[in-house]
């Protein structure tokens, strides 16, 4: 896992030293906005990479409180043997998230997902769960921020750069059932980890006229629960360009394209590796936000481009997102 962690952050050194440009105020939004990348979060568990909350805030970056709804497929093996069967494995989760500023370069991000998931086993039987699931709470600062440089918007550099890094928590306030975690079959499917987990993350972005480049990396330090299960640490990691287009009838509207990976270390039971829980997964991602007045709206695709999950007994098939949100 360092090999990943070592070279998302070597990446992330490269850009901030080739932008050395002085740091600038964006131009207003119509003509020169600077559009950050997203951290991706996973806000369930273990290496089902059942993750992909897809982002602790928007493209756009503003300061707004929504909804956000997160539907993710996958099929894992239901037996030891290469011949066995595959389960279908639907995971929904509706998140109520907002980023609230609290000083000029602080903020704090929230996120409450509530779960309904559900599984069917080749004899015809299903398995469905649901409820609240981790409460996550991050405190995001920025280093490096845009400054005015000129009175005017002509007078403005149309470069720039940012540099975030941020800490958190989530907190066990999902349910657990250790029995979902025996077997062959996902051990992520949860809707809670029943742990204390605590997240460290970095983001760097570099804008130009209406151009964004975006690279994260953060990484989830995981606990044991208290029925003795220890799911893996996560390093998330990523990379996004996006391009804002302004209309008469809309204030925004910002496709954008990118690569984003997750990485897990092995679960553990009792103090003991768990077989075959460990891998790490990469997915391509497209999408596009539009913003009118106080409210925006986005959709995104995900679909995985390589992935080693579970020694190759899960298989992430594709995730699809879509948000609303008041700006604030």
């Amino acid at each position: 896992m360092l090999k990943y962690i070592s070279s998302c952050f070597i990446l992330l050194a490269t850009l901030m030293v080739n932008a050395n440009t002085p740091i600038e105020d964006p131009i207003p939004s119509a003509v020169n906005p600077f559009y950050k990348y997203n951290y991706e979060e996973c806000d369930f568990c273990g290496c089902g990479s059942t993750g992909g909350g897809m982002g602790y805030g928007t493209i756009g970056n503003e300061n707004f409180i929504g909804i956000r709804y997160i539907y993710q497929r996958y099929q894992s093996r239901d037996g030891i043997f290469n011949n066995s069967p595959w389960v279908e494995e639907n995971f929904n989760t509706l998140q109520l998230w907002g980023k609230i500023p609290v000083t000029e370069k602080l903020s704090v991000t929230a996120i409450l997902p509530y779960h309904f998931h559900n599984r069917n086993f080749v004899d015809g039987s299903s398995q469905s769960i649901d409820g609240i699931g981790d409460l996550s709470v991050l405190a995001f600062y920025s280093l490096i921020t845009p400054k005015v440089d000129g009175l005017y918007a002509n007078q403005q550099t149309t470069f720039k750069h940012m540099l975030e890094i941020g800490g958190g928590v989530k907190m066990p306030t999902g349910a657990y059932d250790r029995a979902n975690n025996e077997g062959s079959v996902n051990p992520s499917f949860q809707v809670g980890t029943g742990s204390w987990d605590y997240i460290l993350a970095a983001n760097y972005s570099v804008g130009y006229e209406t151009w964004g480049l975006g690279v994260l990396a953060n990484y989830t330090f995981k606990t044991e629960n208290n029925a003795d299960y220890h799911f893996g640490n996560q390093f998330t990691y990523g990379v996004n360009v996006s391009k804002v287009y302004n209309t008469l009838s809309i204030d925004k509207i910002i496709p954008y394209a990118g690569l984003a990976g997750e990485v897990y270390a092995e679960n553990e039971s009792y103090g003991l590796p768990v077989a075959d829980t460990k891998g790490n997964v990469m997915f391509a991602r497209l999408g596009a936000e539009i913003s009118f007045g106080k409210l925006g709206t986005g959709v995104n695709v995900m679909l995985p481009v390589h992935q080693d999950l579970n020694a190759g007994n899960v298989e992430a098939k594709y995730r699809l997102g879509l948000h609303l949100n008041y700006m604030l």
